[in-house]
């Protein structure tokens, strides 16, 4: 399976680059390399040295020989000569966490696109443009040549040695063009083609305009719709979604899709898609438009073998890293008694399964809950390798919604796996590390795993896996076995970490999930939930937690119904606001209720209407939290803001070298949002925001109240407030220009969407927060981090502030730490 992907991608790819060489191309095939330099993980820390010096303006133009730093074991790190091979890569030990400088002389002012591959981001003549790590080499930026000398500075991660690097410049022939190696098709599923179906395909502005009122027409055997297109900001890509009328197609097999951009009603570029047409029995991909940014995503589906009943199951398979959701679906033969649906998990690396990994699963698995309309105590989960994570993961997560789960050649964190390069130590004693894994706590499947009686259980890994070890697969074992009476394990004699489809289609599993349903809420009359995040996960059947008291520490609730007594007994850890839901008793069933042994006064009924407890000096009942406090609809952290439309917001009231900053900040956040996700985000100027056009929209705002006019529409209530020269948190006021902050708050107008901050006191303090890869799924931020330029040099030790909000969106001295 995975041997066809690669080589699909690899000749798609192949094809398109030759394309390009039709084009005037610039290969870079000598530099400079330095390294290590920079340490990057998934916490909200980093240390970069080189952009320390950039930021500092101390950085000097290397040359070989040239001394960058001394580092802390007194050595000296020198720039050296680096050439690249016969396959134009570079690769040096030095590129280890290290950076690659290069240069190009330019006779004349142009416009290129920057192919850059096996990195982690780069700097274009100072400014920060997307990186392409996992070398899929369709990272295309375009970018403004200067006449004479371009500096190339690009960071490399830390198996950049291995893979290396390649780097080139093309010169295109239209400033206006459709790009096909990255395109989102699905298939034309005959019987089910009446209505338009949607595709993706990168479109490049490459010139220094936005472009506005671009259309796109798609035409399939004499059948044409046009849909019109966001705006594409100067110098950038973006992934447009575009309709495609597929009804005339009535045969199975290949057929072409001509697909032409319009500007002002003129065509600028065409290019002829391929479209494969299937029958509805046959395995094939499916489009929806995502509800996290508007983007087009699909999923894979092995259709039910038989006819469909009132009892038919579905499955819902979660693929491994670099494999994409079809092969995940073509890796199971079609079952007689339920449907496969494979998510993407956005990318095939993507992110994790965790955050909006997480959010992509749960979508898939609604649309696929409505389209195939499965048997509500039949939803499995499996899933191998990452997928094995994935299953792990969202089984814990989410109890009660999976009859069984089913983790192949699986690892169960990611921190345990040594996913997490730069990451924190778990005993760690440093109170902002210990904060920063606090952040992470909802990764932590392992203090979750009480969850996991919600559910059966199949544990399938080989015994010879040199990937995945089988140990995580006998942790768990060993795990369950002290408390779960309902889960089976094998390891399959010799089984590396892929032997073939039985991997994960492996008829034992099957069977066992064919003897398994969930318990209907209503049944169920003990249960035992834990969550990290109530926005997250909050209920487990008919209990929930609403809000916490320590935000994102391990809540817990332990609920007993006595029926015959008409009682309900609950104890909690960590639980501020509880709710009970209507299928804890039949309506208008009077019943008793005792939380943590104190009898709550009176009698209860549920009306088709959770019940809200509040721990105040006591239990007490209480009316539904306001939707402006935080709760299981909103309750951050500060990645969670990256979701509902978001709209990217840059600043323009500032300096000339603010503005250009939050512009290409927000560019650059876009941009790697679309390599990591898929994605696609509407970047606009604070001058074009107004909260009536991008109602009930996530908003991320770059820049602070003195260079961002939308900064008061959205955070003037925020309890931290940055502008000029210094940033206020709470009662505590810091004073400097080098410091720089993120942080969520939620949106005034909306009952669900959140703004974001990536903000600044000055220019050297906006820079600080070019680097950070948020974007990295599992990766652990509170609701405010901030910090100095000199974290950059320092780590932990140039940060100056960290924590959580209380329920009212409000400073909490008890859930902070501060750095002196």
């Amino acid at each position: 399976m995975r041997a066809c992907l690669y080589l699909f991608i690899s000749t798609f790819c192949l094809i398109f680059l030759n394309n390009l060489h039709a084009q005037t191309t610039h290969p870079f095939t000598e530099g400079l390399v330095v390294g290590p330099c920079h340490q990057y993980g998934r916490e909200a820390i980093y240390t970069d040295q080189l952009t320390y010096q950039l930021i500092q303006k101390t950085f000097v133009k290397p040359a070989e020989g040239a001394v960058l730093l001394t580092n802390d074991k007194g050595q000296e790190l020198k720039w050296q000569k680096i050439t690249a091979d016969t396959a134009k890569r570079f690769r040096h030990a030095a590129m280890s966490n290290g950076y690659v400088y290069l240069t190009y002389q330019s006779p004349k002012e142009t416009v290129a696109l920057l192919n850059v591959a096996g990195h982690a981001g780069l700097y274009f003549n100072g400014i920060p443009r997307g990186g392409d790590a996992n070398r899929y080499e369709y990272m295309y930026s375009p970018v403004k040549i200067k006449k004479g000398l371009n500096e190339l500075i690009v960071r490399v991660g830390m198996g950049g040695r291995f893979q290396g690097i390649s780097a080139r410049l093309v010169f295109p022939e239209k400033p206006i063009s459709l790009s096909l190696p990255d395109i989102t098709l699905p298939h034309v599923v005959l019987g089910e083609n009446s209505e338009p179906i949607w595709g993706g395909i990168v479109l490049f502005n490459a010139t220094e305009k936005p472009l506005t009122g671009l259309k796109i027409k798609a035409l399939v055997q004499g059948k044409e719709i046009t849909t019109d297109l966001p705006t594409i900001t100067s110098l950038n890509s973006r992934k447009v979604g575009f309709k495609i009328d597929a009804s005339a197609v009535t045969q199975r097999g290949d057929g072409t899709c001509e697909v032409s951009v319009l500007q002002n009603g003129k065509v600028v570029d065409t290019k002829t898609l391929t479209l494969q047409a299937v029958n509805n029995k046959e395995h094939y991909s499916q489009t929806f438009v995502s509800g996290i940014d508007g983007s087009v995503q699909y999923y894979g589906v092995a259709p039910q073998k038989g006819e469909k009943t009132d009892t038919s199951a579905l499955f819902l398979s979660v693929h491994g890293a670099g494999v994409e959701a079809i092969g995940q679906a073509r890796a199971y033969k079609p079952k007689e008694w339920g449907t496969l649906v494979a998510p993407t998990n956005r990318r095939p690396r993507g992110f994790n399964w965790e955050d909006w990994g997480r959010l992509d699963a749960l979508e898939v698995l609604a649309i696929a809950e409505k389209k195939f309309q499965p048997h509500p105590q039949k939803i499995y989960l499996t899933g191998h390798s990452m997928g094995g994570h994935g299953t792990w993961y969202l089984g814990a997560t989410f109890p009660g919604k999976w009859a069984g789960i089913a983790p192949c050649a699986g690892y169960p964190t990611l921190m345990g796996y040594g996913s997490a390069d730069g990451k924190i130590p778990e005993n760690s004693t440093n109170p902002v590390e210990q904060l920063l894994l606090r952040a992470s706590n909802p990764s932590n499947v392992m203090a979750l795993a009480q969850n996991y009686k919600a559910s059966g259980i199949y544990i399938l890994h080989g015994d010879a896996d040199r990937t995945v070890s089988v140990e995580y697969a006998r942790t768990m074992r060993n795990t369950l076995g002290a408390f779960h009476n309902d889960f089976s394990y094998y390891e399959y004699p010799n089984g590396s970490h892929w032997y073939g489809d039985h991997s994960v289609d492996w008829a034992p599993l099957f069977d066992y999930f064919k003897w398994h349903r969930s318990k209907k809420a209503e049944d169920a009359d003990v249960l035992d939930f834990t969550t990290a995040n109530p926005a997250i996960s909050s209920h487990y059947h008919w209990i929930g937690v609403e809000q916490q008291i320590r935000p994102l520490q391990y809540s817990r609730i332990q609920a007993k119904r006595m029926l015959n007594e008409k009682t309900l007994a609950i104890t909690t850890d960590n639980v501020q606001t509880l709710t009970v839901h209507p299928s804890a008793f039949l309506a208008n069933q009077s019943f008793k209720l005792k939380i943590d042994n104190q009898e709550i006064t009176g009698t209860f009924q549920l009306n088709n209407q959770p019940l809200y407890f509040a721990k105040k000096d006591k239990w007490e009942a209480t009316e539904k939290p306001s939707i402006q406090q935080k709760g299981a609809h909103r309750n951050g952290t500060f990645k969670t803001a990256f979701n509902h439309r978001m709209v990217f917001v840059y600043g323009t009231t500032g300096s000339k070298e603010e503005n250009e900053w939050a512009y290409n900040k927000a560019r650059y956040d876009a941009e790697t949002w679309y390599y990591r996700g898929n994605g696609a985000v509407d970047v606009i100027s604070d001058k074009e925001f107004s909260l009536a056009t991008y109602a009930d929209r996530g908003v991320v705002v770059f820049g602070n109240a003195t260079t961002n006019s939308a900064w008061n529409l959205v955070l003037g209530q925020c309890p931290i407030q940055v502008q000029k020269g210094s940033m206020k948190v709470g009662n505590e006021t810091l004073a400097g220009d080098d410091l720089g902050g993120y942080f969520i708050y939620p949106r005034p107008d909306s009952p669900l969407a959140s703004v974001a901050a990536v903000t600044g006191t000055g220019l050297a303090g906006m820079m600080a927060t070019e680097s950070n890869q948020y974007f990295t799924g599992g990766r652990g931020f509170p609701d405010y981090f901030i910090f100095s330029a000199a974290m950059l040099k320092e780590g932990t030790k140039g940060v100056k502030m960290a924590g959580f909000f209380d329920n009212q969106w409000q400073f909490s001295p008890t859930d902070v730490v501060k750095v002196p």
